[in-house]
């Protein structure tokens, strides 16, 4: 599994980022980014809010509690579990939470 560090270079080289504009975004230097990266400094909360938001995943995903592809929905899945509840692009009553739960 990876670390919270892998991930956050692996989607900051996924979109061709460069750790200064990275770093820009959070407010923070270049260096104390790269420390991020490298596991040499512990990422705050804050940050990682702020990076789950800013590419658009999980802070599940990035923390490594979820290992699906950050975004990533199964539409397919989703449909055919919600298929039986939905009447004429409506969600019937009668289908719960617990019902369209997907595992």
């Amino acid at each position: 599994m990876k670390e919270l560090r892998e991930r956050i270079r692996d989607l900051r080289e996924d979109h061709d980022l460069k750790q200064k504009a990275v770093a820009a975004r959070l407010g923070i230097s270049q260096q104390t980014y790269s420390n991020y990266e490298n596991g040499h400094r512990e990422i705050p909360i804050s940050a990682v809010v702020a990076l789950a938001n800013y590419y658009k995943v999980s802070t599940d995903y990035l923390l490594g509690t979820d290992n699906g592809y950050p975004g990533s929905t199964n539409l397919a899945m989703l449909i055919w579990i919600m298929l039986p509840c939905m009447t004429s692009y409506t969600i019937s009553r009668n289908c719960s939470r617990k019902n369209a739960r997907i595992s």
